[in-house]
C-alpha cells in the first residue's frame, strides 16, 4: 500500500512545537497498517522537523534558546536578508535540523518511544502555514 498527501500545519509562533497529533489526525489510513514507514517531507527551508521529548515543554523552550545561541540573528556578515533579519538564520537552523523524517509503523501506530514526539521547528518570526508531504508505505492489517 502506498498513500501520499499534503498536510497543512497551522501557523505557529517562532519556536519548537509538538505536531504529532496534528500529523496523525491527517493520516487515518495509518491505523490500517500492520507494518510500514511514514516519510514526512517539509516543503520549506526556514522551518524543520525532528523527533524529541514529548512530555516536558521546557525541552522545546531549551531547544529554541540553544539554536538561537548557535545561529544568532543580526550578524553583520550575513548577506541574505531578503525577508528580514530572521531569514538566513532560519535557513541555517532548517539545514542543521533537517526537513524530513522517516518513522516506523507497527500495528497501526507510529513506533515512537514513550517520550518521543514530532517537532516542527518554526524558525521565522511569522512563518505561516507549513506544508508537509506525508508518504505512507506498508502492509495493511
Amino acid at each position: 500500500m502506498w498513500q501520499q498527501r499534503i498536510i497543512s500545519l497551522h501557523p505557529r509562533e517562532r519556536g519548537f512545537h509538538l505536531v504529532t497529533e496534528e500529523v496523525l489526525a491527517a493520516l487515518p489510513e495509518l491505523a490500517q497498517m500492520r507494518v510500514g514507514l511514514l516519510h514526512l517531507w517539509l516543503q520549506h527551508t526556514s522551518a524543520s522537523l525532528t523527533v524529541n521529548e514529548n512530555a516536558d515543554p521546557a525541552v522545546r523552550r531549551d531547544f529554541e534558546r540553544f539554536f538561537n545561541r548557535l545561529v544568532p540573528q543580526g550578524e553583520a556578515d550575513y548577506e541574505h536578508d531578503d525577508e528580514g533579519p530572521d531569514d538566513l538564520p532560519a535557513h541555517f537552523k532548517g539545514s542543521l535540523l533537517g526537513f524530513q523524517l522517516q518513522l516506523p509503523i507497527q500495528q497501526g501506530r507510529l513506533a515512537l518511544g514513550t517520550w518521543q514526539g514530532i517537532y516542527l521547528g518554526e524558525h521565522r518570526d511569522h512563518g505561516g502555514v507549513r506544508r508537509v508531504v506525508a508518504t505512507l508505505h506498508g502492509e495493511a492489517i
